[in-house]
Formats: structure tokens, C-alpha cells, sequence
């Protein structure tokens, strides 16, 4: 690992994550580093468009080139750029927004967000990153995950984002052994107040799960039946079809105890 590297990347997190700005000195605290290093950091980062100094405060923030360099992330997602057709499809047929995920450490970031063909003004959660165990899209991909991965995030502490949010891992367990059984995993307002959403997996050539497609929208929508099975059923078929459209075989996925 190259130390220096390493620092940078630390500083653009804390930024992300405490910001919007933060000082050299405030840097320096949370990184446990010299303020003189901190300083040399960000002048690199500064000249690289990566992170910005505000002039009244002298405080940093982070800069535009980084969103090009999402975009150049997005662009080169595989599974998202497959993913717009099926997903546009997918929000048509179940009048819901629906959302494409991968799992990146122990959350899962939102690739691509098809909105609701209809209903009241929506917010583009694309770039959004939620706790694997709070949301559908994560459950989903980690049922299916190999058997190391699945481990080491029931080991984590499992994230509480409202009072519906599991905290009990062998609960997460059920619901993982269960998502295996059906091919669809649920959460019922577990990452936001009101909020429920059906997601399954998604595979690639080599038959390893590679993220997850589902759909979000209100609790009384979603969950209730019979409108829950025929939602289940037509993210279940999507994301059959977005897996085969990535060159998954047709015997189904790699076991998830491999």
C-alpha cells in the first residue's frame, strides 16, 4: 500500500462523509497525521481538481472532477448500462420506481434509478449508498454472495437507519435463507419511514451474483396482497432477464455456499 495514496483517499472520504468542508487542522485530527503532510495533500488534490478550497473559510471541499469520475464509473458499469432497458420495463410494469445496485464493502450503491411512470415529483437516488442489511437490493445480493462474503457482513454490526431496521443477525439470516428459497428479497421501512422494496439478483456470465434490481415505493403498495406476489413475480423475471442479458447460463446461478 502506498502511504501517501492512501491519505489522499482518507481525506476524500471525510470529506464525503463529514464535509461539506473541513480544515487542515480538522483533517489532520481525524486522520492522525502532521498538518504540514495534510496540507501537501490537499495542494495535490487541489491542483487536480479533485477537492476545493473555499476562500472565506480556507476550509476544503470536495471538487468537480470527481463527479466526471463517477460518471466515467457509471459509463463503464456493465450491469448498469444493460440494466436501462430492463429497468424502464420494470418501473412500467410495476408503476414503481425501480433501482439497479451493486454491493461495494458493506453497502450498496445505486447505479441507475428508473423513475415511477406516474405520481408526485421524485428525487434521482442514483449515487445513493445504503447498509447491505437496511434495504432489499442488499439482502438480495448478499443471500447469493459466496458463503466468505455472507459471513464476514452478518459479522458487522448490522446499521439502524429507523426503528424497523434488523438488528438481530440470525433474523437476517431467515431472510437470506428465505430470499434463496423464493428468489426475491423485501424490506419493509427498514432504511426509510414508509418506504418498502422487492429486489433479486443479478448474475453475470460467470454466474456470480454482480448486484441486484428492484423496486421501491410506499409500504401500503408494495407489501400488501396480492399485489406483493405480482410485484415479487415481475422483479423476479427482470432480473432473470437482465441476468441472461450479461450472459448468465440458464441452469441459474453459481451456489451461493461456493
Amino acid at each position: 500500500m502506498v502511504q501517501a495514496v492512501h491519505r489522499a483517499v482518507q481525506i476524500l472520504r471525510e470529506l464525503a462523509s463529514a464535509g461539506p468542508r473541513l480544515g487542515v487542522t480538522e483533517l489532520a485530527d481525524r486522520l492522525g497525521v502532521a498538518k504540514p503532510t495534510v496540507h501537501a495533500l490537499l495542494r495535490t488534490l487541489e491542483a487536480e481538481g479533485l477537492v476545493v478550497q473555499d476562500r472565506e473559510s480556507s476550509k476544503y471541499q470536495l471538487g468537480p472532477d470527481l463527479l466526471q469520475l463517477g460518471n466515467a464509473y457509471l459509463d463503464t458499469q456493465e450491469l448498469r448500462t444493460r440494466s436501462l432497458t430492463w429497468a424502464d420495463q420494470l418501473a412500467t410494469r410495476a408503476n414503481e420506481a425501480a433501482w439497479v445496485a451493486v454491493l461495494t464493502g458493506d453497502h450498496v450503491l445505486v447505479v441507475h434509478h428508473a423513475f415511477r411512470p406516474v405520481g408526485a415529483v421524485q428525487i434521482l437516488e442514483v449515487g445513493a449508498s445504503i447498509p447491505w442489511s437496511t434495504c432489499a437490493l442488499g439482502k438480495a445480493i448478499v443471500a447469493f454472495a459466496p458463503a466468505s462474503e455472507r459471513e464476514r457482513l452478518l459479522a458487522g454490526e448490522p446499521a439502524v437507519l429507523t426503528g424497523a431496521s434488523i438488528t438481530d443477525p440470525g433474523v437476517l439470516v431467515s431472510q437470506l435463507k428465505e430470499t434463496l428459497r423464493t428468489g426475491y428479497a423485501l424490506e419493509d421501512q427498514e432504511s426509510a419511514i414508509g418506504d418498502a422494496g422487492i429486489a433479486s439478483p443479478v448474475f453475470d456470465r460467470s454466474g456470480e451474483v454482480v448486484g441486484a434490481i428492484g423496486i421501491v415505493g410506499p409500504v401500503e403498495r408494495l407489501l400488501a396482497e396480492p399485489a406483493r406476489q405480482e410485484l415479487a413475480v415481475a422483479v423476479r423475471e427482470t432480473a432473470r432477464n437482465l441476468s441472461r442479458d450479461l450472459g448468465a447460463p440458464r441452469g441459474g446461478a453459481r451456489s451461493a455456499g461456493t
